[in-house]
């Protein structure tokens, strides 16, 4: 089975609230009829829109992910995918990423039943490997040295790593990893919050520590941070 990374971007013309109704009650059941065995959409809508953690390299910035697992991701057994999403109303513009992904931070905490709202938010971070640096350095920096830093330092209850193994849409904007933290509500709008900092001083120390982590492999540069809701749809079709 493989995972494919849907990233898309918003027509301005369509409210919000409306295209995020249109990927959960349209889009994932059109993907599911078309062999998707499992789902999930990330949006940023009215109830993240308040973040004080949102990042900007593109622009315009993607504003929505559908996760989709295939039992295959190529060009021929995809097109019919790909013809959902660039068909949904709203839709301005999309990119599809085959990618690779590992859970260091399985969400235990706050589940609901599969389509239903996540409690709280999901920051989605798209990341860029620096030019000169290897891929295997990148990775290592990252996965080996990076985890155990952020699962310390903020209030994540949720963290999933997304490496991208390549492109599969033409002219798709270079990205090499989509992460997903899930954060508390709380953490929207409160530095102490989101740094899981009781005090000052333990925000600085955090934040500090934090910094220095995310320079080892260019996390502190060329980085789009996008709030979203989360619905997770799990596996939709039996085997």
């Amino acid at each position: 089975m493989e995972k494919v990374v849907y990233v898309l971007w918003r027509d301005p013309a369509t409210p919000v609230e409306a295209w995020s109704r249109t990927l959960r009650e349209r889009v994932v059941p059109a993907l599911a009829d078309a062999g998707g065995r499992g789902l999930q959409v990330n949006v940023s809508d009215e109830a993240v829109a308040a973040s004080i953690m949102r990042l900007v390299e593109l622009e315009p910035q993607m504003e929505a992910t559908v996760s989709l697992w295939v039992d295959s991701a190529r060009d021929a057994a995809r097109q019919v995918h790909d013809r959902v999403l660039a068909d949904a109303p709203g839709v301005r513009e999309l990119a599809a990423y085959l990618v690779t992904e590992s859970e260091p931070l399985r969400n235990t905490q706050h589940t609901v039943p599969a389509g239903e709202r996540t409690p709280g938010f999901a920051n989605l971070a798209f990341l860029r490997r620096p030019a000169g640096m290897p891929a295997s350095a990148w990775l290592d920096a990252w996965h080996n040295g990076h985890t155990e830093v952020a699962i310390a330092t903020q209030s994540t209850f949720g963290y999933v790593q997304n490496v991208v193994a390549r492109p599969l849409t033409p002219d798709a904007p270079t990205i090499d990893g989509i992460v997903e933290e899930l954060f508390p509500t709380e953490a929207l709008t409160s530095l102490h919050a989101f740094f899981a900092a009781a005090d000052d001083e333990q925000l600085a120390d955090n934040m500090q520590r934090m910094a220095a982590s995310v320079a080892r492999f260019g996390a502190d540069r060329a980085i789009d941070v996008v709030p979203t809701s989360r619905y997770v749809y799990g596996r939709v079709r039996p085997d």
